[in-house]
């Protein structure tokens, strides 16, 4: 097996669901080995629970801090901390502080990028924030992402 060495093109910037993100390597410069995304997630961002069936995700925080659950089990992740969802886990992960929480998302195998290019909306480069989804983002995610191996399990809604 070669090396791969991936240059910095400044990456594809998408919103996600409300959630900024740069596609930093694409599963096509790394022979489908794996892919990264940069995220910077606002104060209360995060995508509600959901199993991918295909692929590991792997979150370095690289400043502020995440709240991760994986089925049961509940931490927080730091700067300087990495944490890694095994294929077929539930898990979900949120930034319950006040201030930006940016990571570095890695997926292995690659293809979860090609995803996020079909549902994401582009935003401009360096945009480090997004609008909240609309409900016509969130239906095409729900529509999508069983293409990909990804279930994605939505909070009920009821009395409160």
């Amino acid at each position: 097996m070669n090396p791969i060495q991936v240059p910095n093109d400044g990456g594809k910037q998408v919103n996600i669901l409300g959630i900024p993100m740069v596609i930093r390597i694409h599963g096509r410069d790394t022979g489908g080995v794996i892919s990264a995304v940069e995220s910077h997630d606002v104060p209360g961002g995060g995508p509600p629970p959901h199993i991918h069936s295909r692929e590991e995700e792997g979150f370095y925080v690289l400043e502020g801090e995440i709240s991760v659950t994986v089925g049961e089990e509940h931490f927080i992740v730091q700067a300087g901390m990495f944490a890694n969802m095994p294929v077929g886990s539930l898990h979900s992960f949120k930034n319950e502080s006040q201030t930006t929480a940016r990571m570095l998302i890695s997926v292995a195998p690659a293809g979860l990028e090609k995803m996020f290019f079909e549902v994401g909306v582009p935003l401009a480069v360096g945009a480090t924030t997004a609008p909240p989804p609309t409900k016509e983002e969130i239906a095409k995610m729900l529509a999508v992402a069983a293409r990909y191996g990804v279930e994605i399990r939505m909070p009920k809604s009821g009395p409160s």
